[in-house]
């Protein structure tokens, strides 16, 4: 356990150096977000119909989609991990005395942790500052609150849980290209980061229920508001601590495959 402590504090303290790397994501992720209201405010004057989801419901679940990013996002990879799954480093690596699925993941939560602590605070704090009908308001209760923190946490394990299959593929493919941009792009769509989930189509929605992707992103983002609540949200939260449980052991017996099965070439 001191190991796996150590590696998550050493790779938690490298990742909180990059303050420019920061401070340019946070740019740009405001940027985005705040483009993203402009367009969905377009849509909601020019529709007659009834809105799906709310319009302050919309805004929490944009500003707080970009906050988060560095949780939900499934386009990031650790490129010392794919470095040395190419070029045989991971040989030694595999003599050390600790399970190296978990110390990975360990270390990929660390990774993730970092980047989030440097850059949801600004982004959080601009949104409730700014005017109507951009500010994004506080949670509608204290128990959605509750269940969008604990939803959250699931979210980050979750996204670790499908990212591992990106190094495990790597070992197959010597690669992380293909991947890292299948697993990507899909969870970009299929998590509701391109469009809100309640936006899409209702039989798009039905099919996106029984995948985990949408509980890496849009889940958490519609408990803050209220948008899904009572014994619906308590019943998905459930299903999406299933899939964190169902991922991480199917990516724990592909890890324990590959890694039996490599061949290590050189001197």
């Amino acid at each position: 356990m001191k190991s796996y402590l150590a590696m998550f504090r050493m790779k938690f303290i490298a990742g909180i150096q990059y303050h420019a790397a920061a401070w340019a994501g946070i740019a740009t992720q405001f940027f985005w977000g705040f483009m993203l209201i402009m367009i969905y405010r377009a849509f909601y004057r020019s529709g007659g119909a009834e809105p799906p989801i709310e319009w302050k419901q919309l805004v929490a679940y944009i500003w707080l989609q970009q906050s988060f990013l560095t949780i939900t996002n499934l386009f990031f990879i650790d490129n010392d991990l794919i470095s040395g799954i190419t070029d045989g480093q991971v040989a030694y690596e595999l003599c050390r005395p600790y399970d190296m699925y978990s110390f990975w993941f360990v270390r990929l939560t660390a990774a993730r942790l970092s980047r989030f602590v440097l850059r949801f605070a600004p982004i959080l704090v601009a949104a409730f500052l700014l005017p109507e009908p951009y500010r994004m308001d506080l949670p509608v209760s204290a128990g959605a609150l509750s269940a969008f923190l604990l939803s959250m946490c699931l979210s980050l394990f979750l996204a670790i849980a499908v990212s591992m299959f990106v190094y495990i593929l790597t070992f197959i493919t010597m690669t992380p290209l293909g991947a890292r941009i299948i697993i990507g792009i899909a969870a970009e769509f299929l998590a509701g980061q391109a469009i809100p989930i309640p936006l899409m189509p209702e039989w798009l929605q039905h099919i996106l229920n029984f995948l985990p992707y949408r509980y890496i992103s849009d889940l958490p983002l519609r408990l803050y508001s209220g948008h899904i609540s009572g014994t619906d949200a308590l019943f998905q939260i459930g299903l999406q601590a299933l899939w964190v449980l169902g991922l991480t052991a199917l990516g724990y017996l592909a890890f324990r495959w590959v890694t039996r099965r490599i061949v290590i070439q050189g001197g």
